[in-house]
């Protein structure tokens, strides 16, 4: 069996959402120092890195991180690779994708991956998302999870369309995926989100396998 780790590496100075606070990530006590163990703090947003978005984080009364169904966070998954020449995720796109009717878990590995390699922390405006009316056929389709490699589902500063059709229909969102090390086809997925009372949002550590 193949093991692909997609999850981002959190560290100090790596690209957030414009306007959240910066990681920080630092030993609060240090055994070269004295100290009995190395103990570290860490600062960030519940939507750094490779996270999962619930439907709180844009419907009020939506279900929190801690309710998300494990059921939908694993299990089979497709990984569909998006032309580079593609800027925008829409329905057209879709229907011209060899995308499977199963699974019903989908990652979108898009030009967004180049951004991965970039030695620059900057944040990247210009990532490919998914727009209205990709969500609503992806809805249509029924799929119950949709993930994209980079920090948002949605385009810049386009949120709210995609996000309302997608975690209104209780999709689970998975952003910030790093899907450079795999190519398109069918693998398990384990996306397992930090159990955030009430949250949003929350890092997750997700794994792909392969036979």
């Amino acid at each position: 069996m193949k093991i692909f780790d997609v999850s981002v590496t959190i560290h100090e100075g790596m690209p957030v959402w414009p306007g959240d606070d910066p990681v920080v990530l630092k030993r609060r006590t240090k055994i070269e120092e004295g100290a009995h163990a190395n103990v570290s703090f860490l600062k960030l947003s519940a939507h750094t890195g490779t996270h999962v978005d619930a439907p709180y984080h844009f419907i009020a009364d939506g279900s929190k991180v801690d309710e998300m169904p494990l059921d939908v966070l694993m299990g089979p998954a497709q990984v569909v690779e998006v032309p580079d020449s593609v800027k925008v995720i829409t329905a057209e796109v879709i229907a011209g994708l060899n995308i499977a009717g199963e699974p019903k878990r989908l990652l979108f590995k898009t030009s967004n991956s180049h951004y991965w390699d970039l030695t620059s922390d900057e944040f990247q405006t210009r990532f490919v998302g998914i727009d209205l009316s990709a969500s609503e056929e992806l809805v249509r389709r029924g799929f119950k999870l949709v993930g994209i490699d980079y920090l948002s589902a949605s385009p810049y500063k386009i949120s709210k369309p995609t996000h309302d059709v997608l975690l209104g229909a209780k999709m689970v969102i998975i952003e910030g995926l790093d899907l450079r090390g795999v190519g398109a086809g069918l693998y398990n997925l384990y996306c397992l989100p930090l159990k955030l009372h009430g949250a949003d949002g929350a890092p997750a550590r997700v794994v792909l396998t392969q036979d």
